[in-house]
């Protein structure tokens, strides 16, 4: 009968509860956003047209996701109550952030929203969206306010994503500062606001709108949501850019066209197709049946979220679950339906398809934050 000695029984019992810890490991969110990645790199080849200029975007999207990845791993390590403590300071460099490139940022097509670190460009209101959503969730971990949110109780939640808002708007970025908005709605629906409470809000609405429309968006802007209406008021130029990505989506019809044998996108009909109309260039590509089967993997990948949200030991861990899934949830809807002529014509990205660095890193930390939660949570 062989012996063992202290250390090497210590050893092996640890190698023993890493192997049982490694059965236990929830890998079911990494995996659906290898998957989504796949099929993102796969169709940005197609969408960046001529061979050149794809191997281009894939190197650094493939470089990015690298990043993120590391990221994940040093994400994994931790425990996810780390973020708890360092809430309120993320936010404020944040915010930080968000200054720094209304001062120093880099403009691009009228808008300043990236700023550079050595050969690398950010955009800061991308991480603003985990940043608001940690922070959202460290406050309302202590908040004991019983039976709903009334006015005074919003009051600083709605101040703390007020003002990155401001900021965002000030770039201008429309599409980020509603994600931020609609995020912080969802959220609070979820945490009960009373009812006369919204119906205020709701009141508070509409009578902001026309002045918001009015006082708070650029031309450009209200161009856009005119010829959301009516895009063929002006076919040529601010309804151009809805009309052909509508025309993409319709025509690849049941089966679509086939791999790199869309019009729209190998013309380059189709305007910021590697980035804000990459759905385009897939349901052209591949008809409503490959749309089928991306948005369910897009529910698999929300309902897994949830699950996560739901099975959370702490309030802390559910908040920021809920949160995160909330954030792709409208990312993803927006985005299509921009495209589809359902929503005006914004900013927004689509998870894991959509070329972008600041985007992708985003939402590679957001999965990794929810599988740290997955595989934590009755960890202390």
């Amino acid at each position: 009968m062989p012996t063992y000695t202290a250390t090497e029984s210590s050893t092996t019992l640890r190698m023993g509860m890493y192997e049982e810890e490694l059965k236990k490991f929830n890998w079911n969110m990494l995996i659906l956003e290898l998957v989504l990645f796949g099929i993102g790199i796969w169709n940005l080849i197609s969408a960046s047209g001529t061979q050149d200029k794809a191997f281009g975007l894939y190197k650094t999207q493939l470089l990015w996701f690298g990043i993120g990845m590391c990221l994940t791993a040093l994400t994994l390590v931790g425990h996810y109550s780390l973020l708890s403590r360092a809430a309120y300071g993320l936010y404020i460099l944040n915010l930080l952030l968000l200054v720094a490139v209304l001062v120093a940022g880099k403009s691009t097509l009228g808008a300043r929203r990236w700023i550079g670190f050595g050969g690398l460009r950010i955009q800061p209101s991308e991480f603003m969206k985990l940043s608001m959503v940690v922070c959202l969730a460290k406050y309302f971990e202590t908040d004991r306010t019983v039976g709903g949110y009334g006015l005074k109780e919003l009051l600083l939640p709605a101040l703390l994503v007020g003002v990155p808002t401001g900021l965002i708007m000030l770039q201008p970025d429309l599409g980020t500062a509603l994600i931020l908005l609609f995020t912080f709605g969802t959220m609070m629906l979820f945490l009960k606001i009373r009812p006369q409470t919204l119906l205020i809000l709701g009141i508070c609405a509409a009578i902001a709108a026309p002045i918001a429309y009015q006082f708070g968006l650029k031309p450009y802007q209200r161009q856009r949501l005119v010829s959301f209406i009516n895009p063929m008021a002006d076919p040529k130029g601010s309804g151009y850019n809805s009309i052909q990505s509508m025309i993409a989506v319709g025509s690849g019809q049941l089966m679509g066209k086939g791999y790199r044998k869309g019009t729209q996108s190998q013309l380059n009909f189709l305007p910021e197709h590697h980035t804000d109309f990459i759905f385009c260039v897939f349901s052209e590509e591949h008809g409503f049946v490959g749309c089928v089967l991306l948005l369910v993997l897009y529910l698999a990948f929300l309902t897994q979220g949830l699950s996560i949200a739901y099975q959370a030991n702490d309030k802390f861990a559910m908040i920021l679950s809920l949160g995160i899934v909330t954030i792709f949830f409208w990312h993803i809807l927006v985005n299509m339906a921009m495209v589809m002529g359902l929503l005006p014509i914004v900013g927004v990205p689509l998870p894991f398809l959509s070329y972008g660095g600041s985007s992708l890193i985003t939402s590679i930390l957001g999965v990794a934050i929810l599988t740290n939660i997955a595989n934590k949570k009755f960890m202390f």
